[in-house]
């Protein structure tokens, strides 16, 4: 029989709904800033008079710099604890977004789209252990799912904001759709102050009472020694470092989040980008600011069947299943490239529907499969392998498209999602109804039908 810690066995009251709300602020902004920037390009190309090479560093600068930022700040953020870069992270977003009011070449706004990329890409890790940690287990798939939403959502609420400027102000717009992604930066940096320190990072670092006033402050009563007992006896500090999350038990657990999410993330991007010319057909530009909200929009309905689903039929079948079935609509596309617009629509939005099992696993296997001492590094390791498939998935699609072909480009897109199926059918494991504890042990632990509080 397993006995669950308190935080496990927690009611899912406000403060969860709080956390969730607030941890799906670094997904959110990272939709946003990555979003607005392709609404307003073609304004800062005339007024700053950009050439090609410093075209591409703007926009490759964010992806970049969120490579940088979870690779260096998820090891971080397990050294010095969550809370305080819980909020210090954000007014790093808050300074650099409103220092793009004031750029005047083209070197500068490369810096700061570096810069707001590396803080974006250290607030995944963070808030993802955060929240992780906090929730309880049988709550944790769903809620850890739904920070994908907050994805889409920040990229479509870009294309709305960044169309609202430019109608208003023109080609002068860019600076302020730039730096409005400092509004909700500054309310998420507000709201989330206060927020209690993860009791299982401090129990793992020896602060006993603190976590017991973390406890209380979160969930309203004091917890007794017999639950900080247990608490303490899954969070044992084992000296474990950054090294530990490619060394043997963990090596491969790393290798299987950071392949499956950049096999996933390849052609998801390269559909993304290629969606505005599915809505050509229906009248629309390519570069059309609705036709890039109607595709976040579509990828967005995608994610709910899968969050209704991870915690009923389990991670490991999800996942699975995801990647078999979104082969299908990419070898349509592959196979038959001069079909009917319904056919490509059909395709398109079967992929949308599909992608949104391991898009929500994105968030909820790298937090379950390590223990608290690297589970930001984990975290920020997955994080940095995902921007290097987002980096490809975008800056690759024209080249294929160019040289190869749609058909040909759409087979490769197919090819690398069955190496994702391979990998995921060799190594997912199921961690359904597990405690934290027991989801980030390598020994097998109790069948979730047969654990009891």
């Amino acid at each position: 029989m397993t006995t669950h810690s308190v935080i496990d066995e927690a009611p899912y009251g406000r403060f969860h709904r709080k956390l969730v709300l607030l941890s799906s602020g670094g997904p959110f902004l990272d939709g946003y800033i990555l979003g607005n920037i392709g609404v307003v390009i073609a304004g800062i190309e005339t007024q700053l008079g950009l050439g090609a090479t410093e075209l591409g560093l703007v926009g490759a600068a964010a992806l970049v710099g969120l490579f940088i930022g979870g690779l260096g700040f998820g090891r971080l953020t397990d050294i010095i604890g969550r809370k305080l870069m819980y909020t210090l992270d954000l007014s790093a977003l808050l300074v650099g977004s409103i220092l793009c009011l004031f750029v005047q070449e083209g070197w500068q706004l490369i810096l700061l789209r570096l810069l707001l990329g590396i803080a974006i890409g250290a607030d995944y890790p963070i808030a993802t252990a955060m929240l992780s940690e906090w929730l309880p287990r049988k709550e944790r798939g769903r809620c850890m799912g739904m920070l994908m939403a907050w994805w889409f959502a920040g990229a479509a609420a870009a294309y709305v904001v960044g169309f609202v400027f430019i109608e208003m102000l023109g080609d002068d717009a860019w600076r302020w759709v730039l730096a409005s992604a400092a509004v909700p930066a500054a309310l998420i940096m507000v709201a989330r102050h206060g927020t209690p320190e993860s009791p299982r990072w401090l129990i793992s670092n020896g602060h006993r009472d603190e976590a017991r006033d973390s406890i209380e402050q979160a969930l309203g009563r004091v917890p007794s020694e017999e639950e900080l007992d247990i608490l303490a006896e899954h969070e044992s500090h084992s000296g474990m470092g950054f090294t530990h999350a490619f060394r043997k038990p963990y090596g491969r657990r790393t290798l299987f989040v950071s392949l499956f999410w950049t096999c996933q993330i390849i052609p998801l991007f390269a559909l993304y980008t290629f969606g505005p010319t599915i809505l050509e057909a229906f009248g629309m530009s390519e570069d059309s600011i609705l036709g890039s909200l109607l595709i976040s929009i579509v990828f967005l309905v995608g994610l709910f069947p899968a969050i209704k689903l991870i915690d009923k039929v389990g991670r490991r079948p999800l996942i699975i299943w995801s990647f078999a079935l979104m082969v299908v609509p990419l070898a349509v596309l592959g196979l038959f490239p001069n079909a009917s617009i319904g056919v490509v629509v059909v395709a398109f939005c079967a992929y949308a529907l599909f992608s949104g099992g391991p898009s929500i696993l994105e968030w909820a296997y790298p937090t379950e499969l390590f223990p608290t001492e690297i589970r930001g590094t984990a975290v920020g390791v997955a994080t940095s392998a995902s921007r290097i498939g987002a980096a490809v998935g975008t800056y690759l699609l024209p080249i294929g498209l160019d040289h190869l072909g749609l058909g040909t480009t759409m087979l490769l897109g197919a090819g690398v999602t069955v190496i994702g199926l391979i990998v995921c059918i060799a190594w997912a494991p199921e961690t359904n109804g597990r405690s934290l504890n027991e989801a980030a042990g390598i020994e097998p632990a109790v069948p979730a039908d047969a654990v009891r509080a």
